[in-house]
């Protein structure tokens, strides 16, 4: 006769989802979290055992409900850290957790069935997979930006204190203005800033770059700078638009013999913020564009693929940077945002 189970001790499905969820994103932080202890107490409630036990590398075991024996549950503990092998003792059971091949702790049952340890284990497991391929992200993202920062070309920086130098004596107030300038540039791009900015401090580098470009370039660069009041105040990942502008002086002006136009453009567009670069410059082929979004283009527009990855990464695959251009048409760059996104706060 099969026995029924008391429909109180069976948990909800959208119980057993809402727990799981609970538990893992108690687990991102490791085995070593400062969480450890409460998905552990929630995982001995989700499968319904009296004792569990999660243990990181060093044996350091945090445990929740009725524990074993000490001196059983040191031994199982040890022989699984020793042999990445399950083992048991009377009634403590424990499995080796690896995370990407790796072994990263164990976990211990006490007055559990087999199929209860693998698949609580199984459930640990997902978690810190998870909590590493997003710690793996971030990683990831601070690399880009550490990128851009070091991107400075030292060719324009040496031309900007070469020129700051030459008017020391001519134009004093002028090279006290530029090394001003210089100053604020060197401290926005290389200073450790949080991940995002507001478009006006985005506007504000911009100025100051283009403000030594123009010390460094003469008459050989006009530029353009229009930003609207209303996008003034929206939060966008940080250093966004300086390399774009950056990108389109080195590789639109400089390489024409006759002077070039830089604009630079912000405003708002129903619920969006969109930004634009153009210039009139050599331009490229729409494939090289293409190439360069997508990281296929070794040496050249870093600064682009860095800008379109991290807009991608925080707004999703439908925005990025658009570029339009052509051999001899010049380059338009545009940076299209949300006015307003959940977490994204300067």
């Amino acid at each position: 006769m099969t026995q029924r189970v008391p429909w109180r001790s069976r948990p909800a499905p959208a119980g057993v989802l809402a727990a799981a969820r609970r538990i893992t994103e108690d687990l991102m932080d490791g085995l070593s979290g400062t969480r450890v202890r409460r998905a552990a107490h929630a995982l001995r409630r989700l499968f319904d055992v009296p004792g569990l036990g999660v243990s990181d590398l060093s044996g350091s075991l945090v445990w929740s409900g009725r524990p074993g024996a000490d001196d059983v549950v040191a031994q199982v503990l040890d022989e699984v850290l020793h042999t990445e092998e399950p083992a048991a003792r009377g009634e403590a059971a424990a499995v080796p957790l690896h995370v990407h091949d790796e072994l990263a702790g164990a976990l211990v049952l006490v007055g559990a069935k087999a199929a209860v340890l693998r698949q609580a284990a199984d459930l640990v497991v997902r978690a810190l997979e998870r909590g590493r391929l997003e710690a793996s992200a971030d990683q990831a993202a601070q690399a880009e930006l550490r990128a851009l920062r070091a991107e400075m070309s030292p060719h324009f920086v040496y031309n900007a204190l070469t020129v700051i130098a030459s008017l020391v004596r001519s134009e004093p107030d002028r090279a006290r203005d530029l090394m001003l300038d210089f100053a604020d540039y060197t401290r926005y791009s290389l200073a450790r800033h949080g991940e995002y900015t507001v478009v006006a401090e985005e506007f504000r580098a911009v100025e100051t770059y283009l403000a030594l470009q123009r010390a460094v370039l003469g008459d050989r660069l006009k530029v353009q700078v229009r930003v609207a009041p209303e996008v003034l105040a929206v939060a966008v990942p940080y250093l966004v638009l300086e390399p774009l502008v950056e990108n389109a002086i080195r590789h639109g002006i400089e390489p024409r013999p006759e002077a070039g136009l830089v604009q630079v453009h912000g405003q708002a567009e129903g619920n969006d913020c969109v930004l634009t670069v153009e210039d009139d410059g050599v331009g490229m082929p729409p494939k090289q564009a293409a190439d360069i979004l997508a990281g296929r283009a070794a040496g050249a527009g870093l600064g682009l693929a860095n800008v379109d990855r991290r807009l991608r990464d925080v707004y999703g695959a439908w925005y990025g940077l658009t570029v339009e251009t052509e051999v001899g048409a010049g380059t338009r760059v545009i940076v299209r945002v949300p006015r307003f996104q959940p977490g994204v706060l300067p």
